[in-house]
């Protein structure tokens, strides 16, 4: 704990549905929503696996379950492998700006059909503007979005918070049509890279879950970094010596 902040008040949810696990349950940890939140405090609570959405930071606090990970790559530990090399240089043509937060119509479009492809159905299709944005931005984070474009056509669009040592990656959507250019890895390693040339230590990743085809590709980045049994850890949990 430092001068820029102090701890909160930490809550938990009653038992929920878990998002990524079937026939499993879930309890989330989550700081005061009264809380005052600055990036001193943020930075602090990544480095103990919390997450960042809309306004509130929280983890995964599961009773029976530790299958959410958090992950992180240490950034000069990375170097991209031969696939990675393959997806940067199949992205080289793309034009790339990093903007503050706004509403863009061009950016809540390419949203609303990521989530309608991704989402069908979900809760989450067919958000206001409103909704959009409180999910992605908040009143106190330094967050960016990383905007991918190609013959000045958005194809991808990468939210990215600014901490103090390190980025993390809050959200990344992008055009259906543009899968086979994986833009969403290559938002990883852009923002690796724009990490690195920032100085930062860290490109946190949010949650690594072995069994979740969605969520397991994220061990696949050289230098990554398990949060586990309260630090962090080369090594993935169950692994041996």
């Amino acid at each position: 704990m430092t001068e820029e902040f102090k701890l909160p008040e930490l809550y938990i949810t009653p038992e929920h549905e878990c998002s990524y696990l079937p026939d499993k349950h879930a309890s989330t940890l989550f700081v005061n929503p009264q809380a005052r939140k600055n990036n001193y405090l943020y930075s602090y609570l990544s480095s103990k696996g919390f997450r960042r959405s809309g306004e509130q930071l929280y983890m995964p606090y599961c009773t029976h379950c530790q299958a959410c990970i958090p992950v992180r790559i240490c950034v000069v530990e990375f170097k991209p492998d031969r696939n990675q090399r393959r997806i940067l240089k199949k992205n080289s043509s793309l034009d790339i700006s990093i903007e503050a937060v706004a509403f863009r119509d061009d950016e809540y479009e390419l949203y609303c059909r990521y989530l309608g492809n991704r989402h069908s159905g979900s809760a989450m299709c067919n958000p206001s503007p409103e909704d959009y944005l409180s999910f992605l931005n908040s009143s106190w984070s330094n967050t960016r979005f990383h905007r991918y474009t190609l013959n000045d056509k958005l194809i991808a669009v990468a939210v990215v918070d600014y901490l103090n040592d390190a980025l993390s990656a809050v959200y990344t959507f992008f055009d259906p049509e543009y899968s086979a250019r994986s833009p969403g890895k290559f938002a990883i390693l852009h923002s690796v890279n724009i990490a690195g040339e920032l100085g930062l230590k860290w490109l946190y990743l949010g949650y690594w879950i072995e069994k979740c085809s969605k969520m397991n590709y994220k061990n696949r980045f050289q230098g990554i970094e398990y949060y586990y049994r309260q630090g962090w850890t080369s090594r993935a949990p169950g692994t041996k010596e």
